[in-house]
């Protein structure tokens, strides 16, 4: 079987979609193809961060704000190292970007334009979400699906995955290969958009590319599909080397390799002054753990064995958390005393030297750092890492250890593309009818070596956008 569209786009997710919506509204005949049984993606499990200067929701609550001052906040935090010519182009169509999902019902937190601390903040409050995080975002997709698919130009598959890139003599991307319903299905099309998303549920991959061991919080159709199909074009990549892990979260309950986004401890300094301290299995502390820059923390971590720590506190410390925010999101202090010793990486003992032998912590170690953090309490001054937020020893039995990973929920590799989407060639040349949106491209694209608050959801739905309408008129 062959059939013939105009545009193929593979991904449905948050830069397939609209992608595929535009170009159909502007008049070509377009196949979305998913492997998944259901549309979205990362959408699923994100945030849902997206960052904008002058939205018409800033100028309503009185926020002055500029796309030359979003753009320094960004070439401040990257340390300068985005694609310049892509992050641009985003932040030049960002407003209309979210403005679009206002128009269209988008159910913005109440909150928001806020300032975030998960990340390094920006200097003005441009970053929005959904009240249900990214699935609001979703909520406005399946409006945009619908009324796409009823001009009669769209079509969806589902549970499909693309096998094969098909070219031509000359190297030209003429189409795809899809398995359906058990069958091959070749598919002609003019042009090709890969949003295909990252690699963060795929440890072979990721080592390969990444240059580090997987501790994985994506979407399990993370897996690197856009790259794998492009190596055989001899596909270039772009940012490798620029790895950068979330900072910390607790071990999978049943799986290895994974992390639970949704219960994570809560170690941004800014949003809950650390009553623990953090040690690796030395048992020795690495840096101050009221250290006010997220980015920091997460760069240190980096340098520790296995990109593995432990926050060890007391009862006295969990009890002091009662008043304010928690220890592990969503966890009160009974449900963490509840999950110690049952909860994979959640311990709990009468004294330090037990709790090193169950977490596999160097004993020694960990009973001189506790000693040596109690006289910085004491003296309210700490010498080895200048924490200044030092309000209770590590003293009250018993004694508590929750074990934390560098994770990954996005991968900061990705297909090299030019300013107008192409896929380039490891020469540089682009790929005639190859294009990629989305986190395919990788991270370090728009955020650099580092996170900027919403430069990935905001790109890949203006990229999206931008790439669908212009192929709609090619």
């Amino acid at each position: 079987m062959e059939l013939d569209y105009d545009l193929v786009v593979v991904g449905a997710g948050t830069a397939g979609i609209p992608c595929a919506a535009e170009a159909a509204h502007g008049g070509a005949r377009v196949l979305l193809v998913e492997k998944d049984h259901r549309v979205g993606g990362t959408l699923h499990i994100s945030g849902g961060h997206m960052a904008a200067a002058g939205t018409r929701r800033q100028a309503e609550r009185g926020i002055a704000d500029s796309v030359e001052a979003h753009l320094a906040d960004i070439r401040r935090i990257s340390g300068g190292t985005v694609r310049e010519d892509l992050v641009r182009t985003v932040v030049e169509n960002a407003a209309e970007t979210v403005d679009w999902l206002d128009g269209l019902g988008f159910r913005f937190a109440p909150e928001t334009p806020r300032v975030i601390y998960g990340h390094e903040p920006y200097t003005t409050a441009r970053t929005y979400y959904g009240v249900d995080e990214a699935v609001s975002i979703l909520e406005v997709y399946e409006r945009v699906l619908a009324d796409a698919t009823a001009t009669g130009r769209l079509e969806l598959w589902k549970n499909a995955p693309v096998i094969e890139l098909l070219t031509g003599g000359d190297g030209r991307v003429t189409g795809v290969t899809v398995l359906r319903d058990g069958q091959d299905v070749r598919v002609s099309a003019r042009h090709v958009v890969l949003a295909t998303g990252g690699f963060a549920a795929e440890p072979e991959l990721f080592l390969e590319l990444e240059g580090a061991p997987l501790v994985s919080a994506a979407h399990p159709t993370s897996t690197g599909d856009g790259i794998l199909l492009t190596r055989e074009l001899d596909a270039g990549i772009q940012g490798t080397g620029s790895f950068l892990p979330s900072f910390g979260g607790l071990p999978h309950p049943t799986t290895p390799g994974k992390a639970n986004w949704s219960d994570r401890q809560l170690l941004v300094a800014a949003e809950r002054p650390p009553v623990e301290i953090y040690v690796d299995k030395t048992g020795r502390r690495w840096v101050a753990e009221d250290e006010p820059s997220i980015d920091t923390k997460e760069r240190a971590l980096t340098r520790i064995p296995d990109m593995t720590f432990w926050t060890v506190f007391d009862d006295a410390m969990l009890e002091s958390t009662r008043s304010g925010r928690p220890l592990v999101v969503g966890w009160t202090p009974e449900e963490l005393r509840a999950q110690a010793g049952v909860r994979e990486g959640v311990h709990r003992a009468a004294t330090l030297e037990e709790l090193a032998g169950q977490t596999g912590i160097d004993a020694e170690g960990l009973v001189a750092t506790a000693a040596r953090y109690n006289e910085a309490v004491a003296a309210g001054s700490d010498p080895d890492f200048g924490r200044v937020h030092l309000p209770l020893p590590l003293a009250e039995a018993p004694f508590y250890a929750i074990r934390n990973h560098a994770i990954s929920l996005v991968t900061f590799a990705g297909l090299d593309i030019d300013d107008g989407f192409r896929v380039r060639r490891a020469d540089g040349e682009p790929i005639t009818g190859l294009y990629a949106i989305g986190e395919v491209i990788g991270a370090a694209a728009t955020c650099g070596q580092s996170f900027c608050s919403g430069m990935l959801v905001t790109p890949a739905i203006t990229f999206g956008r931008l790439l669908g309408r212009r192929l709609a008129q090619s």
